[in-house]
């Protein structure tokens, strides 16, 4: 999670008060921020919001990171969905980057699906494949990069499109209903398909009926 903060400083030997508004920071950093002006001793109000726009004390970000700082963190994820016509199957692949305790972790899993009626809504079940995925490695209240090359759910999902698909409401909603309830702030990046190689492979691997479930230590990026 990402944080500005606003705070009202008086100057020293005057009245005079300015209101100071801080550019976007880390958890960690705006503790930091936090403890320096303290120091100062003229820092009359300090408020601090998050990506959101949701208000938190400085107590309250000094709790969240005690909760936080064993989770996963920098997260940057992928994911991508297939849909074969003939077989009327869809296959999921989702993979996530992450930092815990000082390592670097990598998750790749697939997952078949054959409930779906096109490639658009595989892409839309993949990413809340992912966010599934996501709750089970215990992340929240994060900022999280996911990057696909599906130009539709992209652009849907950040509002930049209106979503009038019947059968891709349903997922709209319910990505929007995880996201909140996790309360991650998702950064969507659209990509080249040759940069989505890797959960482009896994939602193949689905198709062709192979499981993959794969979680190690200190990956090399593909």
């Amino acid at each position: 999670m990402k944080v500005h903060a606003i705070w009202s400083y008086k100057i020293a030997k005057s009245n005079q008060i300015f209101e100071m508004t801080s550019a976007e920071m880390t958890l960690q950093e705006a503790l930091i921020l936090a403890a320096d002006l303290e120091k100062t001793g003229r820092v009359k109000t300090l408020e601090w919001y998050d990506q959101a726009g949701t208000y938190w004390t400085t107590k309250q970000l000094v709790k969240l990171n005690k909760e936080t700082e064993t989770e996963p963190q920098n997260i940057v994820a992928y994911f991508d969905g297939g849909y074969d016509v003939n077989s009327k199957s869809s296959g999921l692949g989702v993979v996530i980057y992450y930092e815990q305790n000082k390592k670097k972790w990598r998750l790749k899993a697939n997952q078949q699906n054959e409930l779906l009626v096109d490639n658009n809504e595989a892409e839309y079940a993949a990413l809340y494949f992912l966010l599934e995925r996501l709750e089970q490695l215990g992340v929240h209240f994060q900022s999280v990069q996911i990057n696909s090359d599906s130009l539709v759910v992209i652009n849907q999902l950040t509002d930049e499109w209106p979503c009038y698909e019947e059968h891709y409401l349903p997922w709209y909603e319910r990505i929007k209903k995880k996201e909140a309830a996790l309360g991650l702030t998702i950064h969507f990046t659209q990509i080249k398909r040759e940069q989505n190689k890797e959960a482009d492979q896994l939602a193949t691997q689905a198709l062709q009926d192979i499981s993959i479930e794969s979680h190690i230590e200190n990956p090399r990026r593909d």
